[in-house]
């Protein structure tokens, strides 16, 4: 299984802004991105003075934005991409619901962990159920109706018993999600929409990119 493993602080300089893929370090003066806001590499200061970017360019910032967001490589993505694209109704919008669909995405969305990448390494450690059975799959796509829960055996680890309370009830659930923090479970109650998705993203780029 393919993944980035190279500093993420460096994907949110290259993209200008911040991802918070590091969970609440990027909102503190640790974050990396709050010292040196311009791109990486020797040449980047001067390259951020050079002439506009092209269409093309903007187009291919947007789509590595979201797979940096959500964690995606780029054979993934292209495929989430198909799947769009054959589905009635807008394409961008329903990719990036996709994205928003997968379980590493609902786990971290539910305050189970700070960021989506844990939220990935806990899906992948078997310490997620759906509907009652062990998934450690963080591609998994949840539907309307699927209840996810913390797995019974893993509730006594110090993380789920202290740490994830201290932050679980201060992120706001969106509201095709619904959670119960002392049980420490969540429940799909719809399909996300794009008015749910708070991502800063133009996912009409996207589809252009792909379109050329």
């Amino acid at each position: 299984m393919a993944r980035y493993t190279d500093a993420v602080c460096r994907l949110c300089r290259r993209e200008g802004q911040k991802l918070y893929l590091k969970g609440d370090r990027c909102l503190t003066p640790k974050c990396a991105f709050e010292r040196r806001s311009f791109a990486p590499g020797a040449q980047a200061k001067k390259a951020q003075f050079k002439r506009n970017q092209s269409e093309y360019s903007l187009q291919l910032r947007e789509k590595q934005k979201v797979k940096r967001i959500y964690g995606v490589m780029e054979r993934q993505f292209r495929r989430y991409f198909s799947y769009a694209l054959r589905t009635p109704g807008l394409t961008g919008a329903t990719l990036l619901v996709v994205l928003e669909s997968r379980l590493d995405n609902v786990v971290y969305r539910l305050g189970l962990a700070q960021s989506r990448a844990q939220a990935r390494q806990i899906v992948r450690h078997g310490h997620i159920v759906v509907n009652g059975r062990k998934t450690n799959v963080p591609s998994y796509l949840v539907k309307p109706h699927d209840v996810i829960s913390v797995r019974p055996e893993s509730r006594s680890r110090e993380y789920f018993r202290t740490v994830v309370g201290e932050f679980m009830g201060e992120r706001p659930t969106p509201p095709w999600l619904s959670r119960d923090s002392e049980a420490l479970t969540g429940r799909v109650l719809s399909r996300p929409t794009r008015d749910d998705i708070d991502i800063p993203v133009n996912e009409q780029l996207i589809v252009e990119f792909y379109s050329r």
